[in-house]
């Protein structure tokens, strides 16, 4: 049967088009239940008898027909498993897909779970439940309406069926068919058509098996409430947005809050180089972290400085009435602010309304409440970023000491704080299984089990290399190849060799795992590594982007094992310079697998000669001048504090900590890898000019120096910062024969002050843009990694197209979906790099608990409440507030009359007496953990020397001498620039 579709188009010039279109009806389309009698059920049937669920409402066996706000408003409820025998319409499926894509691959995960019998009706295609639009219907009412036409076919589709003698005579009760809506518009209509129909908070309540699934419920708001003051002003309607937007009154962007200080954010402006400073919990107007916002720029007379300030709030529980004193310490902030320099200032604007939020599922604590059987209670998130939630619930009992999961649902005008509801306890706090995924959650890093869809796409096992194979590539087996890796790694990316051929010159290859020939473009395990993006790394755990199966097994390049690889083969001179080069598939044996160490040893030690130390040296050699050259040619050497853990097999807990070691093999790979890179980005460059996977660092504006020019001055250095090379030697000249660890900390404060290194498409800018600003490399891309990152696949690819190895197709050239691909796989980067950070702090925690220890250590930087402190014992920094407060913010009560410390602006100082703290000055501190606050243990740092009376920590006789007592150092180790950028 076919219908006609007719809808008006407006177009660009005014003009009104008429479309019409056919629309197909079918009488073969299946109810899916197996209640019916006269359906042809095209599939096992989903809706059953079996499970039956007792409601107070409704007395009697139901299906449940979904209203769209339901499914977007308690999805939390739906996951839960008391809910069968649910009908879900196309009509709302394709709203939620429109609406939230998140919301729709969850509802879509229930659906594909046969033991929950969710039952998809398609009823736009249906002769008995499809509505026509009629004249001046908005297409929410027709959609609305094609609902209620689904639900009241559905029960008198079923009634028909029990009407028969034969059900009768079982004695069962007639089963009906119930809408959820949260609609009261629809509500009313339903009832008038005579539909049973309940809202989704009443519904849930009802159920008298699970008592506590309405602690799950969305909350617009809560009930009984008393209706306050509002506290912020009024958000702008969409219109006036775009009004807004179109006139350049409004700005947009998206809203990113500080961790440091809840009275503050900023706003990324494309058009502005700096973003646009948010300051006062009024000018925030209850924008959250990630939110899309508009801001009204204010005049610059108003604009003000970001605060150096760590301000944290304090404990607050569910009345949402601020306190006096948290009212006086915001006014003390922005009156501060406002005084500072004018050449400090920099933009400053007000939100004043959201365009898009982005609310996500939250990780924290709830906060023990003052009022004894209450069900309001005040949320903390983990994330210091994000505010604290109200929630209701009626387990507060049961999820003290608890991590717990918690969403947003609004964020009411008169109220402080927002709105949420709990979704689920994840394990009790302090658990290492718990709080690792406390930061795989926070970090929004993907890490449930890959899905058997997935799984489905690779090799079956047993899996080996056959003729064919053999014959499509070259045949490296008999080179000696090796490869040098960290201590326990599996995923083994890498190898190389190096052999001298007739004519003098040197060989060199680097061979690639050849993962692009195990995931094929476009299958399930292809887009859920491009979902993932990047391997994620934490202390002792490791979150695949790529099934084991190939990521320490058929792709990892272990020793002795034929394997697949991409190889770049280059031919070198004795003084590093390319030649030739060449680009090939190939099976590959590689005679060892070593860590950093081992392949030391065997370059160090003159009693080994056999073909792989030979080769070792080789390359140890050219790696030096490579290096060399890049050196004189600007490129960056930068240094970031990294920690190594020893952990124990079982328990999974630290057993001993210290700063990574770097050692000459470290940067023999390195350099290989980056001239790898280097010589793949020109040839797809060049074979591709439109959608080429590349890598750019960005130049840092000139103001992003500012703190390591002025910290580099007082100790007597000009550090220049015009062109990357004047920065490079003006590094190398910053040495000082008395602080052995200077130098690194000088490129510590570099490496903050450099941008993000990012992914792109050739297309999308002009060439002069390529350039990475870390590397001194005119053009630079990733393809040395891809069992743990996805643009070297994406890169693997291209290159494989170029040189006829693979054939290329139709989303390999697409500029703008590749575009896409980019900018995810630069959000995961990221996380991945924020989840690693937030796994050592959690480990240096456990190391130091139930610890004090004193050590050496050195001023980073000078804040104006704190000084950033480098230990470079364990290569960990940290802050040692230099103010105290009445509730012993860093867990030490303080009197403040005796002792005042006074920020200089100019010289970044601070002066307490005698004592003068300048960037770089060494330091005595006492390390140990604050566990008052359960739900953010942090390392403490107190002052021990230089000696301040009534600050720093009083030292008995027996150790109070005037030096502290000398310490074997570890080396620090650089980032791989591979990695960082």
């Amino acid at each position: 049967m076919q219908t006609l579709r007719e809808f008006t188009r407006k177009t660009k010039r005014g003009n009104i088009l008429k479309i019409v279109r056919e629309h197909y009806l079918r009488d073969d389309i299946g109810c899916g239940s197996d209640l019916c009698q006269y359906c042809f059920q095209n599939e096992a049937y989903q809706l059953t008898s079996n499970h039956e669920i007792k409601s107070s409402l409704f007395k009697y066996p139901h299906y449940i027909v979904l209203d769209t706000n339901v499914v977007l408003d308690q999805i939390d409820v739906l996951e839960e498993d008391v809910f069968h025998n649910v009908i879900v319409l196309t009509t709302v499926l394709n709203e939620v897909k429109h609406k939230s894509s998140s919301i729709y691959k969850r509802i879509n995960e229930i659906i594909h779970d046969r033991t929950r019998n969710f039952y998809v009706f398609v009823n736009e295609h249906h002769k008995d439940t499809y509505a026509d639009r009629e004249p001046d219907e908005t297409a929410n009412d027709r959609n609305d309406r094609a609902i209620r036409m689904a639900t009241k076919w559905y029960d008198s589709h079923l009634q028909t069926s029990q009407e028969s003698k034969v059900f009768q005579r079982s004695g069962r009760t007639a089963t009906r068919v119930i809408l959820l809506s949260d609609d009261a518009g629809n509500r009313a209509k339903a009832e008038a058509e005579g539909i049973l129909v309940c809202p989704a908070a009443d519904y849930v309540k009802s159920l008298e098996d699970f008592p506590l699934l309405v602690d799950k419920l969305a909350h617009k708001s809560f009930e009984n409430e008393k209706q306050a003051l509002p506290q912020y002003p009024p958000h702008l309607s969409m219109k006036e947005l775009l009004e807004g937007f179109r006139q350049k009154k409004l700005l947009q962007g998206a809203f990113q809050a500080s961790r440091e200080n809840y009275l503050e954010g900023s706003v990324n402006v494309e058009s502005y180089e700096k973003a646009i400073l948010i300051q006062g919990r009024e000018s925030l107007n209850r924008a959250v972290d990630g939110d899309l916002v508009a801001v009204e720029l204010l005049p610059e007379n108003e604009w003000s400085a970001p605060s150096e300030i760590v301000l944290e709030e304090k404990n607050v529980y569910a009345d949402d009435v601020p306190s006096e004193d948290r009212v006086e310490q915001e006014k003390e902030m922005l009156q501060q602010l406002q005084v500072a320099p004018v050449s400090e200032r920099t933009p400053t604007g007000r939100i004043v309304g959201i365009v898009r939020r982005k609310w996500r599922q939250y990780c924290g604590i709830l906060q023990p409440s003052l009022i004894e059987d209450t069900t309001r209670h005040i949320f903390v998130p983990a994330d210091r970023k994000i505010p604290r939630i109200r929630i209701e619930t009626r387990q507060a009992d049961k999820l003290q000491n608890q991590r717990i999961i918690v969403t947003i649902d609004s964020w009411p005008r008169n109220s402080r704080y927002p709105h949420g509801h709990f979704v689920r306890s994840l394990g009790p706090l302090g658990n290492m299984a718990t709080e690792n995924e406390v930061i795989l959650l926070e970090h929004d890093v993907p890490h449930c089990k890959f899905s058997e869809e997935v799984l489905s796409f690779l090799p079956k096992m047993p899996w080996s290399i056959t003729a064919e194979d053999y014959a499509k590539r070259v045949d490296l087996r008999d080179l000696y190849i090796c490869s040098v890796d960290p201590p326990g790694c599996t995923d083994i990316d890498d190898a190389l060799h190096c052999r001298e051929l007739p004519n003098g010159n040197l060989e060199v290859g680097v061979h690639i795992a050849d993962v692009s020939h195990f995931i094929r473009p476009g299958n399930a395990l292809d887009k859920e590594a491009a979902a993932r993006g990047t391997t994620v790394y934490l202390v002792g755990k490791r979150i695949d982007m790529v099934p084991e199966l190939l990521s320490s097994n058929l792709c990892s390049l272990v020793g002795g094992v034929e394997r697949f690889a991409f190889s770049c083969i280059w031919e070198l001179d004795k003084e590093a310079n390319v030649l030739a080069k060449r680009f090939h598939k190939s099976v590959i044996k590689s005679k060892r697998a070593m860590t950093y160490e081992e392949a030391q040893v065997l370059i160090d030690d003159a009693s080994q000669n056999d073909e792989i130390t030979k080769s070792l040296r080789n390359l140890n050699r050219l790696a030096k001048i490579l290096k060399k050259r890049r050196m004189d040619n600007g490129a960056l050497v930068l240094a970031s504090p990294e920690i190594r853990f020893q952990v124990d097999s079982e328990t999974h807990e630290p057993l001993e900590v210290e700063a990574k070691q770097m050692r000459d093999t470290n940067s023999m790979v390195e350099e290989f890898m980056l001239l790898a890179n280097i010589t793949v980005a020109q040839h797809i460059a060049n074979e591709f000019t439109e959608c080429a996977v590349l890598r750019r660092h960005p130049k840092p504006p000139p103001t992003n120096f500012d703190p390591l020019v002025k910290a580099a001055r007082y100790q007597g250095f000009e550090v220049l910062t015009d062109t990357g090379l004047e920065l490079s030697h003006s590094l190398d000249k910053c040495v000082k024969a008395d602080n052995p660890y200077f130098n690194m900390m000088i490129r510590i404060l570099t490496t903050r002050c450099m941008m993000q290194a990012v992914y792109f498409i050739s297309g999308s800018l002009q060439k002069e843009e390529f350039f990475h600003y870390g590397l001194a490399a005119p053009i630079y891309t990733h393809f040395t990694s891809p069992i743990r990152r996805y643009s070297d696949i994406m890169v693997h690819r291209l290159l494989a197209a170029s040189i006829g190895a693979d054939s290329t197709y139709a989303q390999l050239l697409e500029r703008k979906s590749n575009e896409e691909i980019c900018n995810n796989l630069n959000y995961r980067h990221k996380m991945a790099q924020y989840a690693g950070r937030a796994s050592v702090a959690l480990n240096t925690h456990l190391f130091f608990r139930g610890k004090e220890e004193d050590e050496e250590g050195y001023v980073l930087f000078v804040r104006k409440n704190a000084l950033q402190v480098l230990i470079p014992k364990y290569g960990l920094e940290g802050t040692l507030y230099l103010k105290g407060d009445k509730d012993g913010k860093d867990g030490l009560e303080r009197t403040k009359s005796e002792v005042i410390f006074t920020f200089n602006e100019e010289d970044h100082t601070q002066r307490c007496g005698n004592v003068v703290f300048h960037s770089f000055d060494p330091v005595t501190v006492r390390l140990s953990l604050d566990s008052s606050n359960v739900q953010h243990e942090k390392l403490v740092f107190r002052l021990v020397k230089p000696y301040i009376k009534g600050f720093s920590v009083e030292l008995n006789s027996e150790t109070d001498t005037d030096q502290p007592p000398a310490k074997k150092m570890n080396k620090q180790r650089k980032r791989n620039k591979d990695d960082e950028i």
